[in-house]
């Protein structure tokens, strides 16, 4: 996670001097372009110290390595939901609620409060029923 984590690095390091510079560009008039730049820099710092810390507790993984075999990196690589539904719930439900905050705030509340059950379903869905733990 080297190559990940100094790039998240250098791309943080980068947007700060450019938030600077158009800061200064605009006389600092314009608070939400720097402010954005800020953001999307500490966002990647954020980003690439985790993936540091975390490089540096697991080790390196076969795509870490030149001499690596293609089969080291087999196995499973994590649990999906094949069937699930409620992602799309949930999708609709943002969908809805960005909706709301162009054309109503009462389609906001609608589409908040459905987010939060299809949230809710999403990650209690292997809790119950034939696939509870």
């Amino acid at each position: 996670m080297k190559v990940e984590a100094w790039l998240f690095l250098l791309v943080g390091v980068f947007f700060m001097p450019v938030g600077t510079v158009y800061g200064f560009m605009v006389d600092w008039m314009e608070p939400v372009g720097f402010l954005a730049l800020y953001l999307v820099g500490a966002l990647c710092l954020m980003i690439g110290a985790y993936l540091h810390y975390t490089g540096n507790r697991v080790g390196p993984r076969p795509e870490d390595r030149l001499d690596a075999e293609v089969h080291e990196g087999a196995g499973e690589q994590g649990h999906f939901s094949p069937w699930s539904w409620w992602p799309l719930m949930l999708a609709l439900a943002c969908a809805a609620g960005f909706l709301g905050l162009a054309v109503g705030w009462w389609i906001f509340l609608v589409g908040a409060g459905l987010a939060v059950i299809g949230l809710i379903g999403w990650v209690y869905e292997y809790s119950r029923g034939d696939h509870a733990h």
